[in-house]
């Protein structure tokens, strides 16, 4: 009975580890034109259910009152486009001096200057249990954002410049996000009484997705013939890319959770994935056309690569920590407001 207990409270860790293992094993069952199609299951589908599952999970007042949460888009959208490349652009005038491949250096300030993703930081703030309204706001509007400053970043950092088209990615991201949502709500308003009394298990319905995401992200990492590098040069990649993710997560939680900052709880927890978050789908796009012709565009694109499944990986082991914080800091907060009354 406690093996079972513990099956079903740790469900999602052990699936990660599971997808993980079966990508390893058959990766070219979830590769772009497997047999699981991802360019169109992922891509369309999977993240098309996310944000129709947050928009018939989420009061519409909820989702109102995010939109006006100005000082938490400011502090995000600042984080991941402004200060994000800057810090990495200074990191790597130090690595600059190693012997670590200059063109793994490229890769990784191609990655700072990518916009946030629009499922994982959303599917992860959901499962803590923090502000998911804000979380969707900030991960559509950066993505949107995204298709214009990134182009931009990459030729202020790297001297690239190119001709992106913004029409396809812009109408791809609305007809995903902005009309699955928007779904999302209508029916939310046709079954609300229904939704509130029978408590759907849209949390475990994002999770299932997001494991799903991760068996694609991982079944391209491993089959990829670009990511063909030595031990030595792959492992510090690895290291300096978790190191970022970490090291920004800590900051972005000390600088939402000092005193007087204003936010909530639940915000720091959208504020932590979402200011740290990279967005593959936008990325790997973006790359190919700003790096058209590059004799190394393969090493360009490896950090990117690992960039992605390390954010989901840690920020997925960090779910259980994340939410006991919040949920003893919530709790607190309730105690001082009744004391104080």
């Amino acid at each position: 009975m406690g093996l079972l207990t513990t099956i079903r409270k740790e469900w999602f860790i052990i699936g990660i580890v599971l997808v993980i293992l079966l990508a390893k094993l058959e990766p070219s069952i979830g590769v772009k034109g497997g047999p699981l199609k991802p360019e169109v299951t992922i891509a369309y589908v999977a993240v098309s259910l996310i944000f129709f599952n947050s928009g018939l999970s989420l009061k519409t007042e909820e989702l109102t009152s995010a939109l006006l949460h100005f000082r938490l888009h400011l502090f995000v959208q600042s984080f991941t486009l402004i200060f994000f490349p800057l810090a990495v652009w200074l990191l790597l005038k130090l690595l600059a001096l190693t012997a670590i491949d200059q063109w793994l250096l490229r890769g990784l300030q191609t990655v700072s200057c990518m916009p946030p993703p629009v499922s994982s930081a959303v599917i992860l703030t959901k499962a803590v249990g923090g502000n998911e309204a804000a979380a969707i706001f900030n991960s559509a509007f950066g993505s949107f954002l995204g298709i214009i400053v990134t182009p931009l970043l990459l030729l202020l950092f790297l001297g690239s410049s190119s001709s992106v088209p913004f029409s396809s990615i812009f109408s791809q991201l609305f007809m995903t996000v902005v009309v699955p949502l928007i779904l999302g709500q209508v029916c939310r308003s046709f079954a609300r009484e229904f939704l509130e009394r029978r408590k759907p298990p849209f949390g475990t319905v994002s999770s299932a997705v997001l494991l799903m995401i991760i068996y694609t992200t991982f079944c391209d990492t491993f089959s990829n013939p670009n990511i063909e590098l030595g031990p030595i040069s792959l492992l510090l990649v690895v290291l300096i890319i978790f190191s970022i993710q970490v090291s920004f997560m800590l900051l972005t939680f000390v600088l939402s959770t000092r005193a007087g900052s204003g936010f909530s709880p639940a915000d720091t927890v959208a504020m932590v994935f979402c200011s740290t978050h990279k967005s593959l789908t936008l990325g790997i796009p973006m790359l190919k056309i700003v790096f058209e012709g590059y004799e190394h565009l393969s090493l360009i694109s490896v950090p990117l690569l690992i960039y992605h499944p390390s954010q989901i990986l840690l920020g997925s082991i960090l779910v259980p920590t994340i939410r006991s914080w919040m949920t003893t800091r919530q709790k607190g907060m309730k105690l001082t407001t009744l004391q104080q009354i």
